[in-house]
């Protein structure tokens, strides 16, 4: 149980103001159907965090903190250049309504973004010291879930209220602050 509770704990806090749970509110703002991006959400969180801390001893061996840092920095970086390139309009206008299609579209989102994302990094190094690891990727999907299903259902109900420029150029400002925060402790 210590496994999972300290894996629940571990990702949870560090999804919060994460670029996933941005994610969770761009999708949530274009398509306003929760319970698809909800379940694309467990679906890659599961597959993902599966993945990481089943690698988790072996990348534990040649990531040292030092390496985590710049890869958490330099990753917080290119999030923040990311988020201000303005989106392309054809593409969101082309995207699918339909519930399937959304679950489709939140699953390859979401497994994508967490690719070297820090809740990744942190289930590879729970993996690489708690046992058993089930315990490890169900306490670690169920701190993604616990962080960003609440954005979800939030930003599905206020998105014609959210101004999303603005959003958009503050998210880019604080991932910049937080990447060269992190590159200068």
């Amino acid at each position: 149980m210590q496994a999972f509770l300290v894996s629940f704990g571990a990702v949870a806090l560090a999804e919060i103001g994460d670029k996933t749970q941005l994610l969770s509110l761009v999708l949530a703002a274009k398509f306003k159907q929760p319970w698809p991006i909800c379940a694309g959400i467990l679906v890659a969180s599961l597959l993902s965090h599966a993945i990481a801390a089943e690698l988790g001893a072996w990348l534990a061996h040649w990531m040292t903190p030092e390496v985590q840092r710049w890869l958490i920095g330099l990753s917080f970086l290119a999030v923040a250049a990311w988020a201000l390139l303005p989106e392309n309009e054809e593409a969101v206008a082309a995207q699918p309504r339909h519930g399937r299609g959304v679950f489709v579209v939140a699953t390859v989102a979401y497994f994508v973004a967490e690719l070297g994302d820090r809740t990744q990094v942190a289930t590879v190094v729970l993996g690489a010291q708690y046992q058993p690891l089930w315990q490890v990727i169900a306490g670690s999907t169920a701190g993604m879930i616990i962080a960003n299903v609440p954005v979800v259902w939030l930003g599905a109900r206020f998105a014609n209220r959210l101004p999303l420029r603005a959003t958009r150029l503050g998210a880019a400002a604080l991932f910049a602050l937080l990447g060269v925060w992190v590159l200068l402790r």
